[in-house]
């Protein structure tokens, strides 16, 4: 009876822990399905069709070969485009048909970046493609989109690394002084000082690791990093994280919820690239891999556009 009872206890004492590993891995694979339907929204990242760097002056846009700046998508003749100044402004061409932020385009308007927290956003062809005006290090460009883009209807699923609850590691937070802020370099050879507010440091392996934190603002952090991985299993280009605020010093940081930047999927993203002290000496079997393209490139890259 006492070994009966002992072996009962045993299973019980067992069971939360159990019942807590299989709680972890839903919470995971729930993640991972959200972030897998959010790349297939119509207009999301897949949908990515254009990227066109603005020189300032005056130039023609639409989707005819006889314009400045040829998009992939719209009407033949939109209008004309100036950038003057640091402000970029569009003149309608005349029957042109577009929305504005919802509204019909009938007069020229200003287009507002994403760096303004409120980008402008037109479209055309019932909603169903679009673009906005983005800025980078001073530069503007218009990214195009189109619900019909290939990458988005030949989307062929994401792939990851099985969930492993080991990856799911507590690190110290290492602060910097107030307004230290890091130079992060793109994909388009651009380098841009961001907000560096500390250090994440982990133990993996019996070793120490550290990774240099990008600020989001609200006190949470954005963390780029390469690994032995990169360009193997997964993306060459490295994987971005994201992380809840330190607290009492210390920071969750879940590797099997890495994912790739945008750029894995289309050739008209301008992502940020791991900072040289974010390239780990350690590979990192978690999170998402490498995403295997349906066959050849997603879309033609114009001559305006941007690698």
């Amino acid at each position: 009876m006492r070994c009966l009872l002992a072996a009962c206890l045993t299973l019980l004492m067992a069971l939360p822990a159990h019942a807590e590993s299989s709680s972890y891995e839903q919470q995971i694979e729930r993640q991972r399905q959200a972030r897998e339907e959010g790349l297939k929204h119509p207009l999301g990242w897949l949908s990515l069709v254009g990227l066109h760097w603005i020189e300032p002056g005056r130039h023609t846009l639409g989707s005819a070969a006889d314009n400045h700046i040829v998009l992939a998508v719209g009407p033949a003749h939109l209008g004309t485009l100036e950038l003057a100044d640091g402000v970029l402004r569009l003149e309608p061409a005349t029957g042109a048909a577009f929305l504005v932020d919802g509204a019909a385009a009938d007069a020229a308007f200003q287009l507002h970046p994403d760096s303004s927290g409120t980008p402008t956003q037109v479209t055309f062809d019932e909603g169903r493609s679009g673009f906005n005006l983005i800025e980078r290090d001073g530069r503007f460009a218009l990214r195009v989109r189109d619900s019909q883009a290939r990458g988005l209807h030949e989307f062929a699923g994401l792939d990851f690394y099985p969930v492993d609850a080991d990856w799911r590691l507590e690190a110290r937070f290492e602060p910097h002084p107030q307004g230290r802020t890091i130079d992060i370099a793109n994909v388009v050879n651009q380098l841009q000082p961001m907000p560096n507010p500390g250090a994440v440091v982990f133990e993996r392996d019996g070793r120490s690791h550290r990774l240099e934190a990008i600020g989001n603002g609200d006190g949470s952090l954005f963390l780029i990093f390469a690994d032995r991985t990169s360009g193997r299993e997964s993306y060459g280009a490295g994987r971005f994280l994201d992380a809840a605020a330190p607290r009492d010093g210390k920071v969750t940081v879940d590797f099997n919820l890495a994912y790739n930047p945008p750029c894995a999927f289309n050739d008209y993203s301008t992502c940020p690239l791991p900072p040289p002290e974010n390239r780990l000496d350690l590979a990192v079997t978690a999170g998402e891999k490498k995403y295997q393209e349906p066959g050849g490139p997603l879309s033609p890259v114009s001559e305006s556009a941007a690698r």
